[in-house]
């Protein structure tokens, strides 16, 4: 057999991220061999689309929008036609009340009342006028733009049941990219005049029609067309480096059948990570310094866990998904998978409701049977006034780890001696959002994965800093470098 001469990119992790690597690499050069290797049995990671019993739901909702061209080119080459328009409805629960989110102004009085809706405008006041002068932490930031009054009523309860922290331990830097260039004056003006410039605040996104798992699997099928290798029960535990190259991987695969897996090494010219920075640094052998081992033990992750229930009847409700702000019960997030796409459901007589739950390894939620799981989110379901917990004909339960990188006070430090090391080295780099430690949407996990390749081919891109603190999607573009630069520009819009 004639050998296979093309120039082998080792890419670990199967999720938006690696693959994205993957096929960039192949669209640029034919010069180039991926090799994709994901420890679970299924690619996307926490983009991927779940099923039982023909139900197909997400891992969270994942809606597909984007002003970063090139990832909204990415994806209808992917997909072509199998994308549907789906208009968003969300809501926010809270009080016993459901709030319209966006704010609709007089939804919002009439649930708020007159009284409280005038605290909150003397409150927001008072913080124009005497703001915090140094954000700090995710406390600062919302009150400088909300006031102190909207803060404690929409931010601080549901901030601390997602993250499972004090608000005042959570750094600026995540209010920044999340909520986005949204504040109280702009929210009322939208509200009122129907101007819309934030991308938190869209009407109406993109939507795979199986679900965001459709895209991964396509891409998983391109590479694969195209000589790429995606290996899955692929869990790679060694990462060997002779000074400052690496040089391969070690991977331990596992069989469905139950056989004892095999570990493999795996030789490159190049390796892409998208693993978590935590483990990627304790897999590296020789170890890192000790100082860059310590500073990956710094860093923290919020895991995830959801319930989907099939009612036997169709949807409770409209919206997309609500947000549960009530510290009544213990869900904090409640999709209606009907209203992201009718074809996630074999049968439209019922309804695919996923409940969200933010949560520890090891804590009582994650350490709950399933059992025990099917029976809180119904009883919660009915608690919530939504459905009856006598509705629920099935369930599918799915525990995510990592879900969520945590900004928490000792995280920007640790991060920095990381990216210090990673940079050192001279065919390796790092992408993604666990790969990166930063809560990037899919489709700056996606740029990152981009320019990861396009450095591979030559280029000089800053695969860490995009969408870093300020800089997000609705307010930077890319542009084109200096000629000979090879490195793109963020611009504020």
């Amino acid at each position: 057999m004639q050998q296979d001469k093309r120039s082998p990119v080792v890419v670990i992790g199967g999720g938006p991220a690696g693959l994205t690597a993957a096929y960039e690499l192949q669209k640029r050069s034919s010069r180039h061999k991926p090799l994709v290797y994901e420890a679970s049995d299924m690619v996307g990671g926490i983009s991927r689309t779940e099923s039982n019993n023909g139900y197909r739901f997400d891992i969270g909702g994942h809606r597909f929008f984007t002003k970063v061209k090139e990832v909204e080119e990415m994806w209808h080459e992917v997909l072509k036609d199998d994308f549907i328009t789906v208009p968003r409805l969300s809501r926010i629960y809270y009080r016993e009340k459901f709030f319209d989110y966006p704010l609709k102004l007089f939804n919002a009085l009439t649930n708020i009342g007159p009284y409280e809706s005038m605290r909150i405008l003397l409150s927001y006041f008072k913080w124009q006028v005497r703001p915090y002068r140094k954000e700090e932490n995710f406390e600062e930031w919302v009150i400088n733009r909300f006031g102190g009054r909207l803060y404690m009523h929409f931010f601080r309860s549901y901030t601390q049941k997602v993250w499972g922290i004090n608000p005042k331990d959570i750094r600026a830097d995540w209010a920044a990219q999340r909520i986005k260039n949204l504040s109280l004056f702009k929210a009322v003006w939208n509200a009122i005049s129907g101007a819309n410039d934030t991308t938190s605040l869209i009407e109406e996104f993109q939507y795979p029609r199986l679900g965001p798992g459709m895209m991964w699997e396509k891409t998983q099928s391109l590479v694969e067309e195209n000589g790429g290798e995606v290996h899955l029960r692929s869990e790679v535990i060694k990462v060997n480096r002779d000074g400052n190259r690496v040089t391969s991987i070690d991977v331990k695969h596992w069989h469905e059948d139950g056989r004892e897996p095999v570990v493999e090494r795996v030789e490159g010219e190049h390796f892409v990570n998208s693993m978590a920075l935590r483990d990627l640094i304790h897999s590296f052998d020789p170890p890192p310094p000790p100082e860059v081992v310590a500073a990956a033990n710094r860093l923290k992750y919020r895991d995830f866990l959801i319930v989907t229930l099939v009612l036997d009847h169709a949807d409770p409700f409209r919206d997309n998904w609500i947000y549960i702000h009530s510290p009544k019960v213990k869900v904090g997030r409640i999709q209606n998978f009907r209203a992201w796409s009718k074809e996630m459901l074999p049968d439209q007589n019922t309804a695919s409701i996923g409940m969200e739950y933010f949560c520890q390894q090891g804590d009582g939620l994650w350490s709950m049977s399933n059992a025990e799981l099917r029976k809180l989110a119904s009883e919660e379901l009915e608690q919530l006034g939504l459905a009856k917990a006598s509705d629920v004909i099935d369930a599918a339960i799915i525990r995510q780890p990592k879900a969520y990188p945590v900004y928490d006070g000792e995280y920007r430090e640790a991060l920095d001696v990381l990216e210090e090391w990673i940079l050192g080295l001279e065919n390796f780099q790092t992408v993604g959002r666990n790969g990166l430690h930063r809560y990037n949407n899919q489709d700056h996990s996606m740029l990152s994965a981009m320019y990861a390749a396009r450095n591979i081919l030559g280029e000089k891109n800053d695969v860490w800093n995009v969408n870093v603190e300020r800089s997000y999607h609705e307010e930077f573009e890319v542009k084109n470098a200096p000629k000979g630069s090879g490195k793109p520009v963020l611009a504020a819009e």
